[in-house]
């Protein structure tokens, strides 16, 4: 999906200026927060990383540091996200969803479902490195049931590749005789399946399961599966049929109704920005009567309101 993000590299680039930017943004009295986020909301991540290294040869100083006493709130939260680099971001949302207090099943769901099988591999391997310890063991260790097989399941980064045409009819069958057609639900079959077929493979799979049961798999999950386990098999199904279309939804979910859930759409929105978000506001603008633009403007402000709509890079009216 090369050049679907919203962020690209600045051309021109010095690292060595802009560093010198955000030093006087930040020097005497008051911080002006808009050159800070202009700057840096149209800088690539691997940009943002040479000007931190700039930053520290010229002032001796850590910029992130610097950057954190400056700012604050949801603000310094979508600030310090940019500045991290993705992979590093990862693996700390995963180490913070299993060492909080309590698990946060849902960021387990939301990276490990819409991962490609070799970010999976390499979010594991820095894991390792930076914790020194086993992200499946970890993982393992915090979930239970049908849910930690399940995410078992995609932290094995062993999805197959392309379509096996003699596989589509049997595995639509499977699905249907492990749930709809069966008193109870073998979710080992629902597991199996959807954990290790491919994308392209599995959106066959769901067309010949309509063609067969009369029902989308979506229905049938839903009725079939319940809690965390039905939402990991939910995401990994929005995901195969569309990754964008699964974080539009994503970003829905995180600001209709009271309250904006501010983590989820600081995650996405920094995640994709230089991946697909040019998709994920085209299935957005589909799915919804509004635009992903319109809805965080209605659902931030300030400072934040200004960055996040410079990720988002323009509205789909």
């Amino acid at each position: 999906m090369a050049g679907r993000g919203t962020v690209k590299p600045h051309s021109g680039f010095n690292a060595n200026n802009d560093a010198e930017v955000l030093y006087k943004a930040m020097k005497g009295f008051g911080t002006d927060e808009d050159a800070i986020l202009q700057l840096l909301t149209a800088r690539s991540n691997a940009q943002r990383q040479e000007i931190k290294a700039a930053y520290k040869t010229l002032h001796g100083k850590d910029l992130v540091d610097d950057l954190m006493s400056e700012l604050g709130g949801k603000f310094e939260s979508l600030i310090v996200t940019l500045m991290t680099p993705p992979i590093m971001y990862e693996v700390t949302c995963l180490r913070d969803a299993i060492k909080g207090a309590g698990t946060d099943e849902k960021v387990l769901v939301e990276i490990l479902a819409s991962r490609s099988p070799n970010e999976v591999n390499q979010i594991k391997s820095l894991y390792k490195r930076e914790h020194n310890d086993d992200l499946e063991e970890d993982v393992t260790g915090d979930t239970g049931g049908h849910f930690k097989r399940m995410l078992v399941v995609l932290l094995q980064a062993s999805r197959q590749q392309g379509i096996q045409e003699d596989l589509i009819q049997s595995d639509a069958q499977a699905l249907f005789v492990a749930g709809e057609q069966k008193y109870g639900t073998d979710e080992g079959q629902f597991i199996t399946i959807l954990g290790n077929r491919s994308n392209a493979h599995l959106r066959r799979v769901f067309e010949e399961y309509r063609r067969l049961s009369g029902y989308e798999i979506e229905e049938s999950l839903q009725r079939e599966t319940s809690g965390t386990l039905q939402e990991v098999l939910l995401a990994v199904v929005k995901c195969a049929r569309s990754v964008p279309g699964y974080f539009a939804d994503s970003l829905y979910g995180a600001m209709k109704g009271a309250g904006t859930d501010d983590q989820t759409l600081i995650r996405i929105m920094v995640t994709r920005s230089e991946v697909d978000m040019l998709d994920i506001r085209a299935e957005f603008r589909k799915r919804f009567a509004t635009s992903l633009h319109k809805m965080i403007q209605g659902d931030t402000s300030g400072d934040y309101r200004k960055a996040m709509l410079l990720l988002c890079g323009g509205d789909d009216a």
